[in-house]
């Protein structure tokens, strides 16, 4: 039990930057009071003690602001920063190191029995006031954006936004590192490549990418092929991109630009 609150402790720091001592942390945060309460009121409730478990959540509920119900399964280093309006439902199941922020809803949308709340995997982050409805799956390291309301499933390293929840990125680490390379290659620095990328121009911009290096490929193949045909043509070198060459040729749209506009106001 001891070794438990002790990760809960550390999982505070390494993701709340405003932690400063365990003191402070084991009085001031209610997100942890709510979930040792709750350790407890889920041990009652497994025991059959489910009126006492019951009266256990509640009581927390008022304390702390966040309404977790005894029969949710919990896994651990789950951090509730702030937590207040967080509410998770009877068979709602959160894994290893999952965070929630103040005004989630691990919520149902059926009155039938059984399952029918969400399951989070391992490394899920829930933006503030994020609503996860029904008997979905969560997948591992996704994110889920402040105020999405998602009622699908969500695969892994995913992140989803919106009113209904959209998928807007897919980890995949192959694809960004070509598209890195094909930035590099033009000498254009992207923020369409970056981890996080979220716009329609940074997605039509990484689109490109994509079929920009489709093309290259495509073209060495031929060479390769050209070279065995022509072995002479292994000797021709396309001219190297250079980025001052882009630079003049902007400077100068921009000078013709400005001289436009001169003229117009003279």
């Amino acid at each position: 039990m001891f070794e438990r609150m002790r990760e809960d402790i550390q999982s505070v720091f390494h993701r709340d930057p405003a932690a400063r001592n365990t003191l402070e942390v084991i009085t001031a945060y209610p997100g942890l009071h709510a979930v040792w309460w709750h350790r407890m009121a889920h041990w009652l409730w497994l025991r059959g003690f489910k009126w006492l478990a019951r009266i256990t959540s509640n009581f927390v509920r008022w304390l702390t602001g966040i309404e977790i119900h005894p029969g949710a399964t919990i896994g651990r280093r789950f951090f509730i920063d702030h937590g207040m309006g967080v509410v998770i439902g009877e068979t709602a199941v959160v894994g290893d190191d999952v965070t929630l922020y103040h005004g989630v809803t691990l919520g149902g949308t059926s009155w039938n029995k059984g399952k029918r709340h969400p399951t989070l995997c391992n490394g899920v982050v829930c933006g503030a006031g994020a609503k996860i409805l029904g008997p979905i799956t969560i997948g591992e390291g996704a994110r889920v954006g402040s105020n999405a309301v998602v009622t699908k499933d969500v695969p892994a390293e995913a992140t989803v936004v919106g009113i209904p929840g959209r998928v807007i990125r897919r980890q995949d680490t192959e694809a960004d590192e070509k598209r890195r390379q094909m930035a590099d290659k033009v000498g254009f620095d992207a923020y369409a490549v970056t981890r996080e990328v979220s716009d329609p121009v940074a997605q039509a911009i990484s689109s490109m990418l994509d079929h920009m290096h489709a093309v290259d490929r495509k073209l060495d193949t031929m060479g390769r092929v050209l070279c065995e045909i022509k072995p002479g043509f292994c000797d021709e070198r396309l001219p190297e991109l250079k980025k001052t060459d882009f630079e003049v040729e902007a400077d100068l749209a921009t000078d013709e630009a400005a001289s436009v506009a001169q003229n117009k106001v003279d």
